[in-house]
């Protein structure tokens, strides 16, 4: 059972650095202060997101 949410956890952590870069190359090429505003927003979700998940794996160990 271990080994499965390990397999879990790192799948996760690829999809939120996937969507992290993501993220990244929006900001690296929007053309307003506007667009760059709203995408900071969702890259502090995304963060929020990530810390959430490793403090539920603590908690669990």
């Amino acid at each position: 059972m271990f080994n499965i949410e390990m397999a879990s956890s790192t799948d996760s952590s690829a999809t939120v650095d996937e969507e992290a870069r993501r993220l990244y190359e929006r900001y690296q090429s929007a053309e307003s202060d506007e667009e760059r505003h709203e995408i900071a927003l969702e890259m502090g979700k995304l963060d929020g997101r990530r810390h959430a998940e490793i403090y539920a794996a603590l908690e669990d160990e």
